[in-house]
């Protein structure tokens, strides 16, 4: 007999920042293992293709247009998928970013920083996962079952140079994934687990600039973090894929409010 532990079919997930480097690549995996995915994004073009992509290979999706700080359009986008599916079993809340003004450059200091733009970096990450969070769970309390998955980050655990905004943006959510766990279990009931992961170094839109020259090599802070991961690389988008699958199945029951690390050992490094 299959043990069932980690099996996803049929599970309807839903994933803001869908469209992102990691968020596609999470999205066609959980395809494959069954799930039905509901990709949320603003960038309709990009977000159809992964579409495409995922029923060519056999799985089933859909994209609807969303922002995260829109709380009267992630309603819509909550009443659509109940409408289309009957349910939600799962949220994934990996939508998020940086900017230019919220990160110190090399030679700048700390009177550099644009307040609004650290403002705009914080919302996106942690309200950004507020709202979608609140909205999606109440479907998940009628069913008295499901799971959420926040996104954080190694800059949530050791807080790293120039990166300001989204490094405090990332401890939010790690502070507020704790929270939630608490609050939903004791008053909601067991079947609601929320969690998050905290990726290590993993190339994506927000951060190849940081990480990478224009000829692909590592600038000085890439160099540093590879000599700072004991795997000796950056991870690959499907190295999360495991994790989430694990913490959106019933093999993690049991676990609520924990921050799951994938990041090759980088938090772990000893000299």
């Amino acid at each position: 007999m299959k043990n069932s532990l980690f099996d996803i079919q049929g599970q309807v997930v839903v994933i803001t920042g869908g469209t992102g480097v990691l968020g596609r690549e999470i999205a066609r995996y959980l395809a494959q293992e069954g799930a039905k995915v509901v990709i949320l994004g603003r960038n309709e073009e990009v977000g159809n293709a992964i579409v495409k992509g995922i029923l060519n290979e056999g799985g089933e999706a859909c994209f609807m247009v969303t922002d995260v700080m829109d709380k009267a359009l992630v309603e819509q986008n909550c009443k659509d998928v109940i409408a289309k599916y009957g349910r939600v079993d799962a949220l994934l809340n990996a939508a998020g970013g940086n900017m230019k003004g919220a990160t110190i450059a090399p030679d700048g200091t700390f009177f550099d920083l644009r307040p609004e733009e650290f403002q705009r970096v914080l919302d996106l990450n942690l309200t950004g996962t507020v709202i979608p969070t609140q909205i999606f769970l109440r479907p998940m309390v009628e069913q008295k079952k499901g799971a959420i998955v926040n996104f954080s980050s190694m800059a949530a655990f050791r807080p790293m140079t120039r990166v300001c905004g989204y490094a405090a943006a990332k401890a939010g959510i790690s502070n507020f994934t704790a929270y939630m766990a608490t609050e939903v279990a004791t008053k909601f009931g067991e079947g609601i687990r929320v969690n998050a992961i905290a990726p290590g170094f993993f190339l994506t839109e927000q951060n190849r600039a940081l990480l990478t020259n224009p000829d692909g090599s590592l600038t000085a802070r890439g160099e540093a973090v590879i000599r700072q991961t004991p795997f000796g690389r950056f991870g690959s988008p499907e190295e999360l894929c495991g994790t989430i699958q694990y913490l959106i199945s019933d093999a993690s029951r049991f676990v609520t409010g924990t921050v799951a690390v994938v990041d090759g050992g980088f938090n772990v490094f000893a000299m």
